[in-house]
């Protein structure tokens, strides 16, 4: 969207967290404000109709109608932890941000180490919804065997990714809206 931009490219408008996102990781989206590019946002328009706010929260009418079924469905990256992480931003951004910063770069070490080629997509909903304490030791264990081939690297974070999900109640899987049927 031409004149909107944000300097915060850790936690968009609406709480999701861009530095997770395998669309960004892509290079097919720059982020929440970002740039050029997919800034299409019914959020980001709003945002700058509301004198340029650089988080929701921070709006009057937080929450509004365009949060309506906002988080029912996901897109390209989970909204199963978007109110919640919206709030932690709203409550301690820098802790918020540290946060992300550990997951970001859990995230890259099993991009770069631990990718079969057919992960990506996986390790970003794994790290987006599991708890910093849940990946820190698979990442010490996947530090710890260097000599592992990549194949069995991927199997291992991926079954360990699983484990730790399971263990929370979380489902490893993105929430899509169903299809509507042709008459």
């Amino acid at each position: 969207m031409k004149g909107f931009s944000r300097e915060d490219q850790r936690v968009a408008l609406c709480g999701l967290s861009c530095g997770l996102c395998p669309m960004r990781l892509g290079g097919h989206c720059p982020g929440c404000g970002g740039g050029a590019g997919n800034q299409s946002c019914k959020l980001a328009r709003c945002a700058l109709e509301r004198g340029g706010v650089e988080y929701c929260f921070q709006c009057a009418d937080y929450p509004c109608q365009r949060y309506q079924d906002f988080d029912q469905y996901d897109s390209f990256l989970t909204h199963q932890r978007r109110a919640a992480d919206l709030e932690a931003a709203r409550e301690d951004l820098e802790a918020c941000h540290s946060r992300l910063r550990e997951k970001e770069a859990i995230l890259a070490f099993l991009l770069e180490r631990c990718n079969d080629g057919r992960r990506k997509s996986f390790y970003c909903l794994a790290v987006y919804l599991l708890e910093p304490e849940d990946l820190r030791p698979l990442l010490a264990r996947l530090q710890a065997e260097p000599a592992m081939d990549g194949k069995a690297r991927a199997a291992e974070a991926a079954e360990a990714l699983r484990e730790a999900a399971q263990k929370r109640g979380i489902e490893l899987k993105l929430r899509k809206k169903p299809r509507k049927k042709e008459a």
